[in-house]
């Protein structure tokens, strides 16, 4: 019953991403609301269905995007892996790991679409990508973090309440 929640929460995150996240551009570079989302929702102590949130976004996001849907669901499966490793080693700063788990998952996915991209023909070069494209969405990213650890967070707290008694 509790993993019913995913399905109203990974279409929001997607639709808000395609309506208003996408449209919010630095250079050309943009945020990315569902990896962000996953991360945090990893992050989680909690949290057991991360991994089905991970298939079910990079499934609904490869739809309405132009890549591959194959490029998403590797990218936010190994997104959710990060997290569950830093969650393990960075426990007593859960901020310091959504910034990492950030950071480096915006690369992963970014890199692994600019890999399929030049795989089908479209030949962008590396600098121009990287400068243009992924630093931008990293900053973006790094900007969503902080509320959307905090909703997600809250979120969670509602999904699977403590067992202690306050």
């Amino acid at each position: 019953m509790r993993n019913l929640i995913a399905f109203p929460v990974i279409v929001l995150a997607v639709i808000l991403q395609s309506a208003v996240v996408s449209r919010m551009t630095l250079l050309s570079g943009f945020g990315d609301l569902p990896m962000v989302m996953l991360a945090a929702w990893a992050l989680q102590d909690s949290v057991d269905s991360a991994w089905h949130w991970a298939i079910a976004t990079g499934v609904l996001v490869g739809f309405l995007s132009g890549i591959s849907w194959v490029v998403y669901v590797l990218g936010y499966v190994l997104v959710v892996a990060m997290a569950k490793a830093l969650r393990m080693r960075v426990w007593q700063a859960p901020l310091l790991a959504m910034f990492s788990v950030t950071f480096l998952g915006t690369i992963l996915v970014s890199v692994l679409s600019l890999f399929v991209l030049r795989v089908f023909g479209v030949a962008i070069p590396l600098q121009d990508a990287f400068g243009l494209l992924v630093l931008p969405g990293v900053l973006l990213n790094l900007l969503l973090a902080i509320p959307v650890y905090a909703v997600m967070r809250d979120l969670a707290h509602w999904v699977y309440p403590s067992l202690e008694v306050e």
